[in-house]
């Protein structure tokens, strides 16, 4: 019934995206209007009670409790895990912003920093890692430890209903079961697509830039299309080998990427942009999570801190299941070091190397990043690179890069939501797992005609505000079960006399 209803729901969205696409933009608008004015503030509170709470966790003594039992092993090498975590968690996401938001800062800043200014560079650098940073893997972190924790060491379903049984109860058929489950995967379902969505948008810009294909809604569509045709591929061949070897693909070619614009560009001006201002993220995290604007008109706040939290809350269900999935064996606490510091920290220094190097290139050479960042967004990357020795090349592999994440994603979110639907069956079958890549596809073309960019960034607020209130839920959940855990001191060897 799970699986029925959420093909039915998402599919008349589609519908209702493909033959009416204005009507579904200004619907979407006046319901992101809403969210972001009445519960704005929510997703800022919700978001650092995440952060603190899994930072807590990590340190209690609960921190030594394994994902299994006790004899239980992690099944991936930690480079692999990495991977796996890097590439479901934000891949696409993070090529896409890594120049453009810094430098959509630089220009359009925070409210009382002066624009185009020393201050409004060192500012945009701090948000973004900001954004990119803890809080978005804190979220992905309590999803994913959770689903884990009640799959391997409580032997429940691999589904989001199941880490509230404490709470509604273990039930799989229960209607308040049901419905938490089909809310999760509608909420990755518009996640997804929203990565999707970018993804195509700068695939075509990476095509522009390279071969002159012109930057438009039907080369997006036909991206679209075949990179649906590559993944359905890939998700056909299982997690061991397919996505498995999507994730070293990725991590390799991102950290060659980023290896040639760390030397090739501005080098010991990048280590300056990552050493202040991850003093500047470090120093002013609590501010800058409860930061709102209530006595002023400004859309800043919406535009980006609310939109990445809806975005992290609405991709959470997915990346949670895909950690949990690959993470049987590890420690709680080794789990959220890992989680929460190794992609965060990669995070940052992805930014000060692309960031850093686009607004280095923009205050002191003639490089025109801004007018491109106003004509396309999804160009800026290609347009910096181009600028560097080797630019041509570098961008050829970008593009690649894009593409890997691209199928790598939405390969590992079809497998998620086939789970989803198959009441947490680990091995989904390839019927159902079509089906969502199909969808998955369907939904990201419906929100690029029905407003680009900013439909795509609409849907995933919308989508993620219920969602936000399992967020809560999780946690009260975790802590009723974890009170049930025995906790034996481990005994101190006696003193040699």
């Amino acid at each position: 019934m799970v699986f029925y209803i959420s093909v039915a729901i998402i599919g008349l969205f589609v519908l209702w995206g493909l033959i009416s696409p204005n009507s579904l933009a200004s619907t979407a608008t006046l319901a992101l209007a809403f969210t972001t004015d009445k519960f704005g503030w929510m997703f800022l509170i919700i978001t650092f009670l995440v952060l603190v709470f899994m930072i807590t966790l990590a340190f209690s003594k609960y921190g030594r409790l394994r994902l299994g039992h006790e004899d239980d092993r992690p099944e991936f090498s930690n480079i692999t895990w990495f991977g796996m975590l890097f590439s479901a968690g934000m891949g696409i996401g993070l090529v896409f912003w890594g120049v453009a938001e810094p430098l959509d800062h630089y220009i359009y800043p925070l409210s009382g920093i002066p624009k185009l200014t020393p201050e409004a560079a060192n500012a945009a650098i701090t948000f973004s890692f900001f954004h990119w940073g803890l809080h978005a893997w804190a979220i992905y972190s309590l999803v994913g430890l959770t689903i884990a924790y009640f799959r391997f060491r409580k032997d429940k379903k691999l589904l989001i209903s199941q880490t509230l049984s404490p709470i509604i109860g273990g039930d799989l058929n229960s209607p308040q079961s049901k419905f938490i489950d089909i809310l999760a995967i509608i909420a990755t379902a518009f996640g997804v697509a929203t990565s999707l969505g970018l993804g195509a948008m700068q695939i075509n810009g990476g095509l522009n830039n390279l071969f002159g294909i012109n930057i438009n809604i039907l080369n997006q569509i036909i991206i679209i299309i075949i990179s649906t045709i590559l993944f359905l591929i890939s998700s056909t061949t299982g997690l061991e080998k397919g996505i498995k070897i999507l994730s070293n693909i990725n991590v390799g070619i991102a950290i060659l990427l980023l290896i040639f614009v760390f030397i090739l560009g501005p080098t010991a001006n990048i280590l300056e942009v990552f050493t202040n201002n991850l003093g500047n993220y470090l120093q002013n995290i609590i501010s800058m999570s409860l930061r709102l604007t209530p006595f002023e008109e400004s859309n800043w706040i919406a535009n980006w801190t609310l939109f990445y939290w809806a975005w992290w809350i609405a991709w959470s269900p997915f990346v949670g299941v895909f950690i949990a999935r690959v993470s049987k064996g590890r420690t709680i606490r080794e789990f959220i070091i890992g989680v929460l510091l190794v992609p965060s920290l990669f995070s940052c220094i992805w930014f000060a190397v692309f960031g850093g190097t686009a607004l280095s290139l923009e205050i002191n050479t003639n490089l025109a990043l801004l007018e491109a960042l106003k004509a396309d967004m999804s160009s800026t990357l290609f347009v910096m690179l181009e600028s560097l020795p080797f630019g041509y090349i570098i961008s050829i592999i970008a593009t690649i890069l894009i593409l890997t994440f691209f199928v790598s994603s939405a390969d590992s979110a079809t497998f998620v939501l086939g789970m989803f639907s198959a009441k947490g069956s680990m091995e989904p079958t390839n019927k159902v797992k079509l089906v969502w890549g199909i969808l998955q596809a369907l939904v990201a073309v419906a929100l690029l005609l029905s407003g680009g960019l900013q439909g795509l960034q609409t849907m995933s607020i919308v989508t993620a505000l219920p969602f936000s209130i399992i967020l809560v839920l999780m946690m009260l959940s975790f802590i009723m079960e974890l009170r049930k855990e025995k906790i034996y001191k481990i005994p101190k060897h006696p003193k040699k006399h």
